[in-house]
């Protein structure tokens, strides 16, 4: 987006550092009416798609332990994350599932010592 008009970076609200959903969605729904507003940005079809795809996601999930996490910087969901650890050869040796805001740096020993000695 910022390809396209860079003064939208200005325009955008801080991003939310609490990791709860309510912050989150006031901070999705923000992004999207100054998207819409901006009638030049809005048009471009992945701009539209994007703001589709959020509007969708934004639906409130009854699932009380997921919780926001981050693919990226700019990327966020809700729900959960899952950690694998794997051979050499790509096998699977071990898997924990977590919440969406926890970090892979979090959970390597743990996911470690099951890779190494299984339940």
């Amino acid at each position: 987006m910022y390809e396209i008009d860079g003064s939208m970076k200005d325009k955008f609200p801080s991003k939310t550092t609490t990791n709860e959903l309510e912050d989150e969605i006031e901070y999705c729904q923000t992004l999207i009416d100054i998207i819409e507003n901006e009638g030049t940005i809005f048009n471009y079809p992945k701009v539209k798609e994007t703001v589709n795809d959020d509007i969708e996601h934004m639906q409130v999930s009854k699932d009380k332990d997921a919780k926001v996490g981050h693919k990226t910087a700019d990327s966020s969901f809700f729900g959960y994350k899952t950690h694998i650890a794997m051979s050499e050869e790509r096998i699977i040796t071990a898997a924990t599932v977590t919440t969406g805001e926890k970090t892979m740096e979090k959970n390597y020993k743990h996911l470690l010592k099951k890779a190494w000695r299984p339940e």
